[in-house]
Protein backbone atom coordinates (compact mmCIF):
# COMPACT_ATOMS: atom_id res chain seq x y z
CA UNK A 1 0.00 0.00 0.00
CA UNK A 2 1.02 3.68 -0.32
CA UNK A 3 3.39 5.38 2.26
CA UNK A 4 1.66 6.42 5.12
CA UNK A 5 3.25 7.89 8.67
CA UNK A 6 2.34 6.38 11.40
CA UNK A 7 0.65 7.95 14.25
CA UNK A 8 0.27 5.23 16.63
CA UNK A 9 2.10 2.40 18.03
CA UNK A 10 0.06 -0.98 17.24
CA UNK A 11 -0.73 -3.90 19.25
CA UNK A 12 -2.09 -7.18 17.83
CA UNK A 13 -4.09 -10.04 18.62
CA UNK A 14 -5.09 -13.09 17.36
CA UNK A 15 -8.68 -14.09 17.70
CA UNK A 16 -10.08 -17.26 17.35
CA UNK A 17 -13.83 -18.04 16.68
CA UNK A 18 -16.35 -20.15 15.05
CA UNK A 19 -17.82 -19.95 11.60
CA UNK A 20 -18.46 -22.37 8.78
CA UNK A 21 -16.52 -23.76 6.27
CA UNK A 22 -17.62 -24.14 2.04
CA UNK A 23 -19.26 -26.98 2.97
CA UNK A 24 -21.71 -25.95 6.01
CA UNK A 25 -19.37 -27.70 9.13
CA UNK A 26 -18.86 -25.18 12.08
CA UNK A 27 -15.03 -24.74 11.98
CA UNK A 28 -12.45 -22.98 14.67
CA UNK A 29 -11.01 -19.99 12.38
CA UNK A 30 -8.60 -17.55 13.03
CA UNK A 31 -8.42 -13.48 12.27
CA UNK A 32 -6.31 -10.35 13.61
CA UNK A 33 -7.16 -7.81 15.49
CA UNK A 34 -4.88 -4.71 15.49
CA UNK A 35 -5.17 -1.95 17.91
CA UNK A 36 -3.52 1.54 17.56
CA UNK A 37 -2.34 2.65 21.43
CA UNK A 38 -4.22 5.51 22.14
CA UNK A 39 -4.83 7.48 25.24
CA UNK A 40 -7.21 5.72 27.63
CA UNK A 41 -10.76 6.02 26.56
CA UNK A 42 -9.98 7.08 23.07
CA UNK A 43 -12.28 5.45 20.48
CA UNK A 44 -11.48 4.82 17.08
CA UNK A 45 -13.45 3.35 13.98
CA UNK A 46 -13.51 -0.28 13.11
CA UNK A 47 -12.23 -0.87 9.47
CA UNK A 48 -12.75 -4.32 8.59
CA UNK A 49 -9.41 -5.60 5.91
CA UNK A 50 -10.42 -8.77 3.63
CA UNK A 51 -6.70 -9.85 2.13
CA UNK A 52 -6.24 -10.62 -1.02
CA UNK A 53 -6.10 -14.15 -2.86
CA UNK A 54 -2.78 -15.62 -0.58
CA UNK A 55 -1.34 -19.53 -1.40
CA UNK A 56 0.87 -19.63 2.11
CA UNK A 57 -0.35 -20.21 5.73
CA UNK A 58 2.70 -17.47 6.66
CA UNK A 59 1.15 -14.93 4.53
CA UNK A 60 -2.39 -15.30 6.41
CA UNK A 61 -3.10 -11.79 8.40
CA UNK A 62 -2.72 -13.26 11.71
CA UNK A 63 0.48 -15.43 10.87
CA UNK A 64 2.15 -12.27 8.94
CA UNK A 65 2.21 -9.67 11.80
CA UNK A 66 5.09 -7.18 10.18
CA UNK A 67 5.17 -3.11 10.19
CA UNK A 68 4.76 -3.43 5.98
CA UNK A 69 1.77 -5.50 5.97
CA UNK A 70 -1.75 -3.39 5.67
CA UNK A 71 -3.62 -4.37 8.38
CA UNK A 72 -0.87 -2.54 11.00
CA UNK A 73 0.04 0.30 8.57
CA UNK A 74 -3.69 1.14 8.60
CA UNK A 75 -4.00 0.44 12.53
CA UNK A 76 -1.02 2.67 13.22
CA UNK A 77 -3.43 5.55 11.41
CA UNK A 78 -5.88 5.16 13.91
CA UNK A 79 -8.23 2.33 12.52
CA UNK A 80 -9.16 -0.62 15.02
CA UNK A 81 -7.87 -3.18 12.44
CA UNK A 82 -9.38 -6.18 11.95
CA UNK A 83 -8.88 -9.26 9.55
CA UNK A 84 -10.41 -12.39 8.62
CA UNK A 85 -7.96 -15.13 7.89
CA UNK A 86 -10.55 -16.89 6.06
CA UNK A 87 -11.49 -20.71 6.03
CA UNK A 88 -8.55 -23.13 5.53
CA UNK A 89 -5.40 -20.42 6.79
CA UNK A 90 -4.49 -19.78 10.13
CA UNK A 91 -6.37 -21.76 12.86
CA UNK A 92 -8.50 -23.97 10.14
CA UNK A 93 -5.35 -24.39 7.84
CA UNK A 94 -6.11 -28.59 7.87
CA UNK A 95 -9.66 -27.20 5.96
CA UNK A 96 -10.06 -26.08 2.62
CA UNK A 97 -10.41 -22.89 1.28
CA UNK A 98 -13.66 -21.89 -0.09
CA UNK A 99 -12.83 -19.73 -2.87
CA UNK A 100 -15.03 -17.84 -4.54
CA UNK A 101 -17.87 -19.09 -2.51
CA UNK A 102 -20.02 -16.45 -1.20
CA UNK A 103 -21.64 -17.74 2.01
CA UNK A 104 -18.81 -19.00 4.17
CA UNK A 105 -16.81 -16.60 2.36
CA UNK A 106 -18.95 -13.71 3.97
CA UNK A 107 -19.18 -15.65 7.33
CA UNK A 108 -15.59 -15.38 7.77
CA UNK A 109 -16.23 -11.70 7.90
CA UNK A 110 -19.06 -11.33 9.46
CA UNK A 111 -18.34 -14.04 12.50
CA UNK A 112 -15.33 -12.15 12.90
CA UNK A 113 -17.08 -8.87 13.28
CA UNK A 114 -19.35 -9.88 16.43
CA UNK A 115 -16.11 -12.23 18.03
CA UNK A 116 -13.70 -8.78 17.44
CA UNK A 117 -17.37 -7.04 18.89
CA UNK A 118 -17.09 -9.34 22.22
CA UNK A 119 -12.96 -9.17 22.58
CA UNK A 120 -13.08 -5.44 22.28
CA UNK A 121 -15.57 -5.04 25.17
CA UNK A 122 -13.94 -7.99 27.30
CA UNK A 123 -10.29 -5.48 26.63
CA UNK A 124 -12.24 -2.53 27.03
CA UNK A 125 -10.99 -1.25 23.64
CA UNK A 126 -13.41 1.03 22.88
CA UNK A 127 -14.86 1.76 19.07
CA UNK A 128 -16.87 4.97 17.70
CA UNK A 129 -19.70 3.14 16.33
CA UNK A 130 -18.06 3.41 12.92
CA UNK A 131 -17.39 0.51 10.70
CA UNK A 132 -15.61 0.09 7.26
CA UNK A 133 -15.17 -2.36 5.22
CA UNK A 134 -12.14 -2.37 2.55
CA UNK A 135 -10.18 -5.61 0.45
CA UNK A 136 -8.37 -6.07 -2.47
CA UNK A 137 -9.12 -8.99 -5.29
CA UNK A 138 -9.98 -11.41 -3.06
CA UNK A 139 -10.77 -9.00 -0.37
CA UNK A 140 -12.77 -7.08 -2.95
CA UNK A 141 -15.40 -10.11 -3.38
CA UNK A 142 -15.06 -10.88 0.62
CA UNK A 143 -15.68 -6.87 1.04
CA UNK A 144 -18.93 -7.17 -0.94
CA UNK A 145 -20.04 -10.56 -0.08
CA UNK A 146 -20.13 -9.58 3.40
CA UNK A 147 -21.86 -6.73 3.04
CA UNK A 148 -24.22 -8.15 1.10
CA UNK A 149 -24.46 -11.19 3.99
CA UNK A 150 -24.97 -7.87 6.58
CA UNK A 151 -27.91 -6.32 4.90
CA UNK A 152 -29.51 -9.78 4.10
CA UNK A 153 -29.53 -11.18 7.82
CA UNK A 154 -30.17 -7.25 8.95
CA UNK A 155 -27.44 -7.52 11.51
CA UNK A 156 -26.65 -5.46 14.27
CA UNK A 157 -23.11 -4.97 12.42
CA UNK A 158 -25.12 -3.28 9.65
CA UNK A 159 -26.36 -0.09 11.41
CA UNK A 160 -22.59 0.56 12.34
CA UNK A 161 -21.11 0.36 8.33
CA UNK A 162 -20.59 3.89 7.36
CA UNK A 163 -18.71 2.27 3.60
CA UNK A 164 -17.78 -0.58 2.00
CA UNK A 165 -14.91 0.17 -0.29
CA UNK A 166 -13.84 -3.20 -2.75
CA UNK A 167 -11.12 -3.05 -5.45
CA UNK A 168 -10.85 -5.40 -8.64
CA UNK A 169 -12.75 -8.24 -6.95
CA UNK A 170 -14.39 -11.08 -9.41
CA UNK A 171 -17.97 -10.45 -8.21
CA UNK A 172 -19.48 -11.75 -11.14
CA UNK A 173 -17.75 -15.43 -10.88
CA UNK A 174 -18.84 -16.13 -14.52
CA UNK A 175 -17.32 -13.57 -15.99
CA UNK A 176 -13.97 -13.57 -14.25
CA UNK A 177 -14.02 -17.21 -14.77
CA UNK A 178 -14.77 -16.76 -18.70
CA UNK A 179 -11.53 -14.60 -18.81
CA UNK A 180 -9.51 -17.69 -17.68
CA UNK A 181 -10.96 -19.94 -20.15
CA UNK A 182 -9.89 -17.63 -22.57
CA UNK A 183 -6.34 -17.79 -21.37
CA UNK A 184 -6.12 -20.91 -21.01
CA UNK A 185 -7.38 -21.27 -25.03
CA UNK A 186 -4.87 -18.51 -25.83
CA UNK A 187 -2.17 -20.61 -23.97
CA UNK A 188 -3.30 -24.08 -25.22
CA UNK A 189 -3.91 -24.31 -29.47
CA UNK A 190 -4.77 -27.71 -29.61
CA UNK A 191 -7.68 -27.72 -27.22
CA UNK A 192 -8.52 -24.06 -28.05
CA UNK A 193 -10.82 -25.60 -30.60
CA UNK A 194 -12.92 -27.91 -27.91
CA UNK A 195 -13.78 -25.41 -25.30
CA UNK A 196 -16.20 -22.65 -25.16
CA UNK A 197 -18.42 -21.41 -22.59
CA UNK A 198 -21.93 -22.79 -22.64
CA UNK A 199 -20.55 -25.67 -24.03
CA UNK A 200 -18.10 -26.88 -21.32
CA UNK A 201 -20.41 -30.03 -20.05
CA UNK A 202 -20.19 -31.06 -23.74
CA UNK A 203 -16.73 -32.13 -23.07
CA UNK A 204 -15.63 -35.63 -22.96
CA UNK A 205 -13.94 -37.07 -19.14
CA UNK A 206 -9.90 -36.51 -20.77
CA UNK A 207 -10.29 -33.05 -21.99
CA UNK A 208 -12.52 -31.88 -19.25
CA UNK A 209 -10.12 -33.33 -16.48
CA UNK A 210 -7.35 -31.39 -18.93
CA UNK A 211 -9.23 -27.92 -18.95
CA UNK A 212 -9.79 -28.19 -15.27
CA UNK A 213 -6.17 -28.78 -14.30
CA UNK A 214 -5.11 -25.97 -16.79
CA UNK A 215 -7.35 -23.29 -14.82
CA UNK A 216 -6.48 -24.37 -11.63
CA UNK A 217 -2.95 -23.95 -12.25
CA UNK A 218 -3.27 -20.29 -13.08
CA UNK A 219 -5.61 -19.77 -9.87
CA UNK A 220 -3.35 -21.71 -7.85
CA UNK A 221 0.53 -21.99 -8.24
CA UNK A 222 2.21 -25.51 -7.43
CA UNK A 223 4.01 -24.70 -4.64
CA UNK A 224 0.44 -23.42 -2.17
CA UNK A 225 0.54 -24.76 0.83
CA UNK A 226 -2.94 -24.56 1.56
CA UNK A 227 -5.70 -26.46 0.01
CA UNK A 228 -8.57 -25.02 -2.68
CA UNK A 229 -12.24 -26.00 -2.53
CA UNK A 230 -12.75 -26.70 -6.17
CA UNK A 231 -16.78 -25.98 -6.15
CA UNK A 232 -16.72 -22.57 -8.01
CA UNK A 233 -15.03 -24.73 -11.05
CA UNK A 234 -16.92 -27.55 -11.09
CA UNK A 235 -19.78 -24.89 -11.37
CA UNK A 236 -18.34 -23.42 -14.31
CA UNK A 237 -17.12 -26.59 -15.91
CA UNK A 238 -20.56 -28.20 -15.61
CA UNK A 239 -22.02 -24.33 -17.31
CA UNK A 240 -24.31 -24.32 -14.25
CA UNK A 241 -25.56 -20.84 -14.51
CA UNK A 242 -27.55 -21.28 -11.49
CA UNK A 243 -25.34 -22.65 -9.12
CA UNK A 244 -22.62 -20.16 -9.99
CA UNK A 245 -24.94 -17.36 -9.29
CA UNK A 246 -26.40 -19.12 -5.79
CA UNK A 247 -22.80 -20.22 -4.71
CA UNK A 248 -20.41 -17.84 -5.89
CA UNK A 249 -21.96 -14.33 -7.57
CA UNK A 250 -22.33 -11.30 -5.39
CA UNK A 251 -23.27 -8.84 -7.91
CA UNK A 252 -26.87 -8.36 -8.45
CA UNK A 253 -28.24 -6.79 -5.07
CA UNK A 254 -28.93 -3.11 -3.91
CA UNK A 255 -27.03 -1.86 -1.36
CA UNK A 256 -28.38 0.51 1.38
CA UNK A 257 -24.71 1.61 2.44
CA UNK A 258 -22.53 3.15 -0.05
CA UNK A 259 -20.10 1.06 -1.68
CA UNK A 260 -17.12 2.48 -3.78
CA UNK A 261 -15.71 0.19 -6.13
CA UNK A 262 -12.19 0.66 -7.74
CA UNK A 263 -11.15 -1.29 -11.00
CA UNK A 264 -7.55 -0.99 -13.77
CA UNK A 265 -8.92 -1.41 -17.35
CA UNK A 266 -5.89 -3.43 -17.96
CA UNK A 267 -6.49 -5.46 -15.74
CA UNK A 268 -5.69 -9.44 -16.76
CA UNK A 269 -6.46 -10.91 -14.00
CA UNK A 270 -9.87 -10.08 -12.51
CA UNK A 271 -11.38 -8.78 -15.66
CA UNK A 272 -12.70 -4.77 -15.25
CA UNK A 273 -15.89 -6.14 -16.41
CA UNK A 274 -16.81 -7.95 -13.03
CA UNK A 275 -16.96 -4.37 -11.86
CA UNK A 276 -18.88 -2.83 -14.88
CA UNK A 277 -21.37 -5.90 -14.71
CA UNK A 278 -21.74 -5.23 -10.74
CA UNK A 279 -22.34 -1.47 -11.34
CA UNK A 280 -25.04 -2.20 -13.88
CA UNK A 281 -27.01 -4.74 -11.73
CA UNK A 282 -27.10 -2.49 -9.22
CA UNK A 283 -27.83 0.44 -10.63
CA UNK A 284 -30.96 -1.24 -12.20
CA UNK A 285 -31.63 -2.39 -8.78
CA UNK A 286 -32.30 1.21 -8.10
CA UNK A 287 -29.03 1.41 -6.18
CA UNK A 288 -28.11 4.80 -7.81
CA UNK A 289 -24.93 7.15 -6.86
CA UNK A 290 -25.29 4.81 -3.52
CA UNK A 291 -22.93 2.49 -5.85
CA UNK A 292 -19.91 4.23 -7.95
CA UNK A 293 -17.16 2.83 -9.70
CA UNK A 294 -13.48 4.74 -10.09
CA UNK A 295 -11.17 3.60 -12.81
CA UNK A 296 -7.27 3.06 -11.33
CA UNK A 297 -5.04 5.58 -13.86
CA UNK A 298 -1.52 3.64 -13.12
CA UNK A 299 -0.35 3.03 -16.25
CA UNK A 300 -0.73 0.04 -16.92
CA UNK A 301 -3.75 0.12 -14.80
CA UNK A 302 -3.00 -3.77 -14.39
CA UNK A 303 -4.01 -6.08 -11.26
CA UNK A 304 -0.82 -5.34 -8.94
CA UNK A 305 0.02 -2.14 -10.70
CA UNK A 306 -3.30 -1.26 -8.75
CA UNK A 307 -2.89 -2.09 -5.62
CA UNK A 308 -1.14 1.20 -4.17
CA UNK A 309 -3.30 3.28 -6.01
CA UNK A 310 -6.76 1.07 -4.80
CA UNK A 311 -5.32 1.61 -1.08
CA UNK A 312 -4.78 5.60 -1.66
CA UNK A 313 -8.34 5.61 -3.06
CA UNK A 314 -9.92 3.44 -0.28
CA UNK A 315 -8.11 6.32 1.99
CA UNK A 316 -9.31 9.36 0.37
CA UNK A 317 -13.00 7.80 0.44
CA UNK A 318 -13.30 7.12 3.56
CA UNK A 319 -11.94 10.57 4.87
CA UNK A 320 -14.87 12.52 4.94
CA UNK A 321 -16.58 10.57 6.79
CA UNK A 322 -14.16 8.76 9.27
CA UNK A 323 -13.86 10.58 12.80
CA UNK A 324 -11.81 9.80 15.86
CA UNK A 325 -8.34 8.98 14.29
Amino acid sequence: MPSALPVYAVTSYRLTYVTQDGYGTDVVASGLVSVPVKEPGSPSPVLSYQHATIFKDAQAPSNNVVPAEPTVILASLGFIVQAADYVGFGASKAGQHPYLLSAPTAAAVTDLLTAARTWRHNASVIDNGQLFLVGYSEGGYATIAAHRALQATNSSHLRQLVSSIPGAGPYHVGVTMDMQLQRVRDENVLIAGLISPGFLRYLGSKVRNEVRRLIMRLVVPDDADVTFQSTFLDNFLADDTSAIERDSNVHDWKPEAPVRMFHGRDDQTVPYAASTRTLQAMQARGAGTTVTLTDCVATPASHLGCVAPYFSHALAQMAPWVRDL
